[in-house]
């Protein structure tokens, strides 16, 4: 198999304490990889040979700004770049405060931004990198009280995709993961019972949302895989994707 071309490599991780985060955390150290994994508690971040934690809130840029070059200068240059920090809003439109908008795009977009620009800034001048930004299907149809989480999510696509634009012709790749429901706490904490996925596999028509063909849910190493392989060298002609990975759920690619 062709090598990944992630061995020895740094990569930066936010949303590393979550279901996903998890699993990008243990799949990059397989591939070899030196890992910063970042999240408001780092003490959430299990311990993993290879893997450094750190306390970030994404939604601070300058915080943002001065872990990248605090890692930098203590760990070497920045490769590869996960974006990963993300939060649930599920509320119908009317009862949407503009308190729960704001906190909803601060980690979503503004979160993805910070991050975007900051590895941007490092990474422009060597030539070289990879970014993936995990987004959602939300951010492609309209989902019932969600406005808020998919509109953060679709801004953060289209961010993503300009970025990508942005730095292509200096050899780095920018592309978006876009799960649907998948076997994390984010998930399970919207289930009322134990017939909750049950539920979602089969589709909610109150709500206008379709089952999932495949009839499972992902698990957060199905997301990490896609992640994982964006990164690598095995992608090395891919920037400005946005690859579906929800068994078929929103009937697109």
């Amino acid at each position: 198999m062709r090598p990944s071309g992630l061995s020895g490599k740094l990569a930066l991780v936010t949303g590393a304490a979550g279901g996903i985060g998890q699993a990008v955390l243990r799949l990059l150290v397989e591939e070899g990889a030196r890992v910063v994994a970042t999240d408001l508690d780092p003490a959430a971040i299990p311990a993993i040979p290879g893997v450094r934690a750190e306390r970030l809130d994404v939604t601070d840029g300058a915080a943002v700004d001065a872990l990248v070059a605090r890692i930098e200068a203590e760990e070497g240059p920045i490769h590869y770049g996960v974006s990963l920090a993300g939060i649930l809003g599920n509320n119908l439109v009317v009862d949407t405060s503009d308190a729960e908008w704001r906190r909803v795009f601060a980690v979503n977009t503004d979160g993805v931004f910070h991050l975007g620009r900051a590895l941007a800034r490092v990474m422009q001048p060597r030539q070289a990198g990879a970014i993936v930004v995990v987004s959602s299907n939300a951010a492609g149809i309209p989902r019932h009280a969600m406005a808020a989480y998919a509109a953060s999510k679709a801004a953060t696509t289209m961010f993503t995709r300009c970025l990508g634009l942005e730095l292509a012709p200096s050899g780095i790749r920018c592309n978006i993961i876009a799960p649907g429901s998948t076997l994390t706490p984010m998930q399970t904490g919207m289930w009322a019972d134990e017939n909750g996925a049950a539920r979602v596999i089969a589709g909610l028509p109150e709500q206008y949302k379709t089952g999932i063909p495949l009839k499972k849910l992902a698990t957060p190493e199905d997301i990490a895989d896609a992640v994982v392989f964006l990164l690598s060298d095995r992608a090395g002609h891919i920037t400005m994707a946005d690859l579906y990975i929800d068994g078929g759920a929103t009937l697109r690619g």
